[in-house]
């Protein structure tokens, strides 16, 4: 059953709707094709139809879902093609920040950002899929906004909810997922060492993964 998650304070119940929603989306719990309507959304949320109506339309604008006369929204299918863009859009911008970082963070604050790491470890060997994306997001978009630009934090943070993850539930019950919990920890330790252009080449490879998680499970990767 779809549920209203954790956001940031000061969101608006609208908000926080197409953000439930947009997560769904990006996990595969509403898999492309699924049509929903307003009525049963906002029975299953507890909430009136307008802010369920506001979400829906938002989503739309951001490419999730498409109107149906008559019958309410339906959820898009990405293709392969428009997968990687985001990705490499995710590589171009990350990847060059996070070499730009290297070196530049005090040991406290390191500390703060290895306890995340380790939230997300531990998600991991949970297989607490929720957990795991909370904290993935957390993480990636932390340390992001320790460059000091918040127009490139609210970038990611768009691409990164484009990202259907279709097969990401699969990948929960393989080891895939603790080995790349573990790149969380090594991005830290270059990120101490300051070694700038190894901690690019990672960044590079660990959000192509994302890629894989984004196929269909018998698509290509």
């Amino acid at each position: 059953m779809l549920s209203i998650q954790k956001v940031e304070q000061g969101s608006t119940l609208r908000d926080r709707i197409a953000q439930s929603l947009a997560a769904a989306i990006n996990t595969g719990e509403l898999a492309p094709g699924t049509l929903v309507t307003v009525p049963t959304l906002a029975i299953r949320f507890e909430v009136s139809a307008t802010p369920v109506r506001e979400a829906m339309l938002d989503l739309e604008q951001r490419g999730f879902v498409t109107s149906v006369r008559n019958k309410g929204f339906r959820v898009t299918q990405m293709s392969d093609k428009d997968l990687r863009d985001v990705i490499e859009l995710r590589q171009l911008l990350e990847a060059p920040t996070m070499g730009a970082l290297a070196g530049t963070l005090d040991a406290e604050t390191l500390t703060r950002w290895r306890g995340v790491a380790e939230q997300i470890s531990e998600y991991a060997r949970q297989k607490d899929l929720a957990g795991f994306l909370a904290a993935d997001r957390q993480f990636h978009l932390g340390l992001l906004a320790l460059h000091g630009s918040a127009r490139l934090v609210e970038m990611v943070s768009e691409l990164r909810a484009q990202t259907r993850m279709v097969s990401i539930a699969a990948m929960m019950q393989s080891d895939d997922l603790w080995g790349t919990a573990r790149e969380h920890h090594v991005m830290l330790d270059l990120l101490a060492s300051g070694e700038s252009e190894a901690l690019r080449e990672l960044t590079v490879s660990h959000l192509g993964t994302v890629a894989g998680w984004s196929s269909e499970p018998d698509g290509p990767h």
